[in-house]
């Protein structure tokens, strides 16, 4: 639903014009009375008790280094968080304040924002705004407004190296409002997290939230001139997650048909409408599909039946390809595939295996390796970042790091040497040299200022791993809602070399799974690994799940897991 505030005043304008003379308003035309500026307010999306809204002003008097607009409501409207300005709201009455970096706003010039509100009954238009005390859309002449475009894009077609290079990156309203309603989630709330298309019902919005054109349509508004990202998560495959119960999926392991005509041709249509082609949208690929093919099948101790099937039907490799096919076909989308972590590929038996699956998966329904602009790590999970306590290399009371209990002969401790390990291994293969790594950064903090400061205890191998290694879960394969995780790195892009962004696609507070079976029609199951009183199995060496209390649904909001993330940040938060 959209409403704008101009588009009324236009239609007035041509009332007046009808019954007498029409004037053009010229700013600094003496010969008439010029308009001293425009609001455009649109409701650009509007739900149950929320709405966003984009708000473009125009200035058509003396050039301002700073600016204030001022509306009041009609109704019982809250503005819960905004971008682009400092919002602020007292019973009726708003005001939006430029921020440092927009204050510039010259004669003829404009200068957009947006917000997220909650409202009950109606969710009327303002009928007054004023730009630093003056009134805007007074226009004598009878005037139109101008309703300028917020979204030039000379060329979308063609793909940059590092989309998140020089771009913003989507602030998802829904995620951003929880946050934001919690005690201190304000000093992240603000960040850009991942938009999960987690079902068929995601992509028109699921009991009355965010469809994926509403969020398509509010990052426009939160793009403004500049370059952004918008994040999408591709997580429907038949058969999903064989491995694990609380995210297995709505569509059976044969239902490949299903997942491509009400799936992913559904997002590839709306991705590629013109509308959208000034956004850089990064999809990542089908988190822990491909891997688990690799250690949960065949006569490996991790193995399952369920995956056992999905190799053997192939719907995991045949759906990959399909997303990549059909969702590469649009030049401003950038294909990155879920490629573990390093705690589940890292060791020799399934480092290269992964590399060799993952290209067959590019190659097939269509696919190549030029629809895959790179790959993911630890989404959705918990790998420290680095390790600066300890390498592979270290040797201790005779015995290599690799021997002790915790890195258990893997080859890579943490999981920024396994990106940059494993990109090199993708390029070996026949990926593009050109390929970047995104690393999820958005639990794998640990230990805030309570950090280790150094290795433990040089008395045997493993006592000089556990007492310096921040990552403090009790085994390396558990991760459901990891008790004593922290926040990590924020956002940013082009932090490493190979890594073209730190992100947080797991957007943090939403659970991993439920602690115990809770009967729901989403097609999640109880997984015991997320049961803190589960002893555990082979993948996870027989060890308790390391699992918090009390967690809700995969998906829903954990505050317990928010406060505990916040709290255990690193780096810590102000």
């Amino acid at each position: 639903m959209s409403r704008s505030r101009t588009a009324m005043l236009a239609a007035l304008a041509l009332v007046a014009g009808a019954s007498g003379t029409a004037f053009a308003a010229v700013p600094g035309d003496t010969g008439t009375a010029a308009v001293p500026c425009t609001v455009d307010y649109k409701v650009q999306n509007q739900w149950g008790t929320g709405f966003t809204t984009a708000v473009t002003v125009t200035n058509n008097g003396a050039a301002k280094s700073g600016w204030s607009v001022k509306w009041s409501y009609a109704g019982n409207q809250q503005i819960t968080n905004g971008w682009n300005a400092r919002i602020t709201q007292s019973g009726t009455a708003v005001t939006a304040a430029n921020e440092s970096y927009n204050g510039t706003l010259g004669t003829g010039g404009s200068v957009s924002f947006g917000f997220q509100g909650s409202y009950s009954g109606s969710n009327a238009v303002p009928a007054t705004f004023t730009l630093d005390g003056v009134t805007c859309n007074v226009d004598d002449g009878g005037g139109t407004d101008p309703d300028p475009d917020p979204d030039p894009d000379p060329d979308p077609g063609n793909r940059v190296d590092n989309p998140y290079a020089g771009a913003k990156v989507y602030v998802n309203p829904q995620w951003s409002a929880k946050a934001a309603a919690e005690p201190g989630g304000s000093r992240i709330s603000n960040q850009p997290t991942g938009v999960w298309l987690d079902r068929i019902a995601a992509i028109n919005g699921v009991n009355g939230g965010m469809g994926l054109r509403d969020h398509l349509d509010t990052a426009l508004t939160q793009k403004g001139s500049g370059e952004l990202v918008v994040q999408l998560v591709i997580y429907n495959l038949p058969g999903r997650d064989c491995a694990a119960l609380a995210s297995n999926g709505e569509l059976g392991p044969t239902e490949i048909g299903r997942y491509k005509t009400e799936y992913i041709d559904p997002i590839a249509a709306i991705l590629a409408d013109p509308k959208y082609a000034g956004l850089r949208i990064v999809t990542t690929v089908e988190i822990d599909s491909l891997p688990n093919l690799v250690t949960n099948t065949g006569s490996r101790p991790t193995a399952t039946p369920q995956c056992d099937v999905m190799k053997a039907n192939g719907n995991y490799v045949k759906g990959v390809g399909y997303a990549l096919s059909e969702l590469g076909d649009v030049p401003n989308v950038y294909n990155y595939v879920d490629a573990g972590h390093h705690g589940w590929i890292g060791w020799d038996d399934n480092f290269a295996p992964s590399a060799q699956l993952f290209k067959e998966a590019a190659t097939t329904e269509g696919a190549t390796v030029n629809d895959v602009h790179g790959f993911i790590t630890n989404t959705a999970n918990y790998s420290a970042l680095k390790e600066n306590n300890f390498t592979i290399n270290d040797t201790v009371a005779g015995k290599s790091v690799r021997e002790s209990k915790w890195v258990d002969w893997n080859r890579y401790v943490d999981e920024l040497s396994f990106a940059q390990g494993f990109r090199n291994q993708l390029v070996s293969v026949g990926f593009n040299s050109s390929i970047g790594m995104l690393i999820d950064t958005s639990r794998n903090g640990w230990g805030g200022s309570a950090r280790p400061a150094g290795p433990g205890a040089t008395t045997s191998v493993d006592t000089y791993i556990d007492g310096g290694r921040y990552d403090r879960r009790i085994h390396i394969g558990n991760w459901c809602n990891q008790s004593g995780a922290g926040l990590g790195e924020r956002p940013q892009a082009a932090p490493a070399a190979g890594i073209d962004a730190y992100v947080w696609m797991k957007p943090p507070g939403e659970s991993d799974g439920a602690s115990r079976e809770i009967p729901n029609d989403e097609g999640k199951g109880f997984d015991r690994m997320c049961d803190p009183t589960y002893t555990g199995n082979a993948r996870n060496g027989n060890n308790l799940s390391g699992a918090l209390p009390d967690a809700p649904l995969s998906g829903d909001w954990f505050s317990a897991q928010f406060q505990q993330l916040m709290r255990n940040a690193y780096p810590p938060l102000p």
